[in-house]
């Protein structure tokens, strides 16, 4: 799968699904040959590619070519939920099952971010921390800023308790994306960062949404129709 919106941007893309899974804890190096694979699907070389382990943090990591930590594939940032770089032919691989990529691209300065954004990443707001470092960092305007928001789990399977519709309390449109269905919260993820983007400054007709559903398309994963087995889709994108 990938994003025809983002490649016609001219980002290089892909987005795996059940025929790999990215979790090192669980599948250890064989990550390495998915990531190999995933590569030559894209027909790239990449200089570098960058990863990071997620942990629903709003941390940003630069990925200049050089910096991070080795990794069992290319380089990797420990407690980061996103990546940003300013370097052309640079990969930046992003890992989720039911939470939210957020890709976001300034076409002008040809800067490249991608975001983890899940509940706890969106309560943080991680897609508006992520053009807050591309306009200090980078000198980023946002009328020049597409967004791609990926796959995620679809608003009738994600429920969710009433702590975390009480998270959102101080967001002034919280009941744009939550909805009670049959007396219990309910969540839309896409929604949710959707208005952070926009709350942000960026124009709806720079926003392109995936509407495929992790838990309703059986080619990717999902935490919630797999349970504690769950296996880890994945998203790269680069510049060339």
């Amino acid at each position: 799968m990938k994003s025809k919106f983002l490649e016609e941007n001219g980002i290089i893309n892909l987005i795996s699904g059940m025929e790999y899974s990215l979790s090192y804890a669980k599948e250890g190096d064989k990550v390495r040959d998915y990531v190999e694979d995933m590569l030559e699907r894209m027909e790239i070389e990449p200089d570098e590619i960058y990863s990071c382990i997620q942990t629903h943090t709003d941390k940003i990591a630069y990925c200049d070519g050089g910096n991070g930590k080795d990794f069992v594939y290319g380089r990797n940032f420990p407690n980061t939920d996103g990546l940003v770089t300013d370097k052309k032919n640079l990969a930046l691989l992003l890992k989720f099952a039911d939470c939210t990529p957020i890709v976001l691209y300034d076409k002008k300065k040809e800067i490249l971010s991608i975001v983890h954004s899940g509940w706890r990443g969106a309560k943080k707001k991680i897609p508006a921390k992520a053009l807050d470092k591309m306009k200090s960092d980078f000198g980023s305007d946002l009328k020049d800023i597409i967004a791609y928001i990926g796959p995620s789990i679809d608003i009738e399977n994600y429920e969710v308790g009433e702590e975390v519709y009480e998270e959102f309390k101080d967001f002034k449109n919280r009941d744009n994306f939550f909805e009670k269905i049959k007396g219990t919260w309910h969540l839309s993820m896409t929604e949710v960062n959707k208005e952070i983007l926009l709350e942000s400054g960026i124009n709806e007709c720079n926003i392109d949404i995936c509407k495929e559903s992790t838990y309703k398309n059986l080619d990717l994963h999902s935490a919630r129709r797999e349970g504690k087995a769950y296996g880890l889709n994945s998203m790269i994108v680069m510049m060339r």
